[in-house]
């Protein structure tokens, strides 16, 4: 669980990155803006900072922040329904350096640093690594890791539907949805 006042200064921090990199977020964004700390309490190393554009029944379009070496963990947009398959989604790096981990042959070594917590729960490390203006497509169900590389990461997102709720982690420990602690 993040506090309140952890929470606002990430916020302040990606808000920051966007701006420096030309991205203008409105006041309602720049407040929306979405801290997920998965659960782990150790933001600055398993973590993500997202700006959702527009999230229908049809397509979702986000921004993803990415502070020096954070690492989003280890997951999965698994089958919703006989209809739809999970979410694909498409990543294109805007700024920085992204290392991508998808399920395939295995890259040795890996550019990243595996999170110190629940180091088991890495299990695909097929790199792919994205810079500016590279882009990558995530079929559903596949799973998936990323980490920004020394100066953090710019990610926009195109996606089918997202549904976090329905998202799987290797890591038993991980809550995707926000936990605020404080007033």
């Amino acid at each position: 669980m993040i506090t309140r006042e952890a929470a606002a200064a990430a916020q302040q921090r990606a808000a920051a990155m966007l701006q420096a990199i030309g991205i203008t977020l409105t006041p309602t964004e720049r407040d929306a803006l979405e801290i997920a700390d998965f659960g782990l309490n150790a933001l600055a190393e398993t973590g993500l900072e997202i700006v959702v554009y527009v999230n229908t029944d049809r397509y979702c379009a986000k921004e993803l922040v990415l502070f020096p070496r954070q690492t989003c963990p280890e997951h999965r947009h698994p089958p919703i329904s006989a209809t739809n398959p999970g979410k694909e989604e498409t990543f294109r790096c805007r700024w920085g350096l992204v290392w991508l981990y998808v399920e395939g042959d295995a890259t040795a070594p890996i550019a990243a640093h595996i999170p110190t917590e629940g180091t088991t729960c890495y299990t695909v490390f097929h790199e792919i690594t994205l810079h500016p203006g590279q882009q990558y497509t995530i079929p559903p169900n596949t799973r998936h890791w990323f980490q920004a590389g020394d100066d953090g990461a710019v990610v926009s997102e195109f996606s089918s539907t997202s549904l976090d709720a329905f998202d799987i982690f290797t890591d038993p420990r991980i809550r995707r949805l926000p936990e605020v602690a404080g007033p």
